[in-house]
C-alpha cells in the first residue's frame, strides 16, 4: 500500500499498488462472439468513420450489427462506436464528427438529442482500490432533448436529464438535472 494525498482535501489516503498483469476483466461483457467484434471493426475503420461514406448509409450499417436507432438521425464522419449492439438512438439525433461512443455497457440517446464534435461518452472505468484494477463500468443514458456539447465527456452510470446540457469542455461525472447546464465552472 502506498501513501498518497487527496487532490481534494490533502489528507493521506492509501492508494492500491497495480498489479496489472493479474487483471482478468471480469464483469464485463462484449456481448457478441469475437467474429461479429471483429467484422465491427473492419467496418468502423474501413468504411463508417470515413469522410466518403455517405451520413445516410451510418445508420443502415449500424442496425447491420444490432444498434437500434430511430429516423432523421445523422451522424457525421468520425464518428466511433465500440459496439454498435450496446446502442440505442431515438429519432431525430445529431452525433457531431469525430464523436466517441466508447459504450462497454449500454448507451441510450433520447429522441432529439445531440452530442457534438469531439463529444466522449465513456461506458467504462476502472475500481481504483483493486490492485488488478478490475473494470467498474456502467450503462449511459441521454434523456429526450439532451444535449452534450463539443468536447463535452459524460461519464460511466451517469444520465443526463431531458433538456438538459453538457457544456463545451465540461465532465459530467453525475447525474445531469433536467433543463440544466453544467459547465466547465460546474453547474450554471
Amino acid at each position: 500500500m502506498v501513501e498518497t494525498t487527496s487532490v481534494r482535501d490533502a489528507t493521506p489516503r492509501p492508494v492500491a499498488a497495480r498489479h496489472l498483469r493479474g487483471f482478468t476483466g471480469a464483469g464485463y461483457d462484449k456481448g457478441r462472439p469475437l467474429l461479429a467484434q471483429a467484422a465491427w471493426f473492419a467496418a468502423l475503420h474501413l468504411l463508417f468513420v470515413k469522410w466518403w461514406f455517405p451520413a445516410r448509409w451510418r445508420p443502415p450499417l449500424l442496425r447491420a450489427f444490432g444498434a437500434r436507432v430511430g429516423r432523421r438521425v445523422l451522424i457525421r464522419r468520425g464518428v466511433r462506436v465500440h459496439w454498435p449492439w450496446k446502442l440505442d438512438v431515438g429519432d431525430d439525433v445529431w452525433i457531431g464528427e469525430d464523436a466517441w461512443i466508447l459504450n462497454l455497457e449500454p448507451v441510450s440517446i433520447g429522441h432529439d438529442c445531440c452530442v457534438s464534435q469531439s463529444a466522449l461518452l465513456c461506458t467504462g472505468s476502472h475500481r481504483r482500490r483493486s490492485t488488478t484494477f478490475e473494470f467498474d463500468n456502467g450503462p449511459i443514458r441521454l434523456e429526450p432533448g439532451s444535449w452534450v456539447a463539443a468536447r463535452a465527456v459524460v461519464l460511466r452510470g451517469v444520465t443526463v436529464g431531458p433538456c438538459a446540457v453538457v457544456g463545451a469542455g465540461a465532465v459530467a461525472h453525475q447525474d445531469v438535472p433536467a433543463h440544466s447546464v453544467l459547465t466547465t465552472g460546474g453547474a450554471a
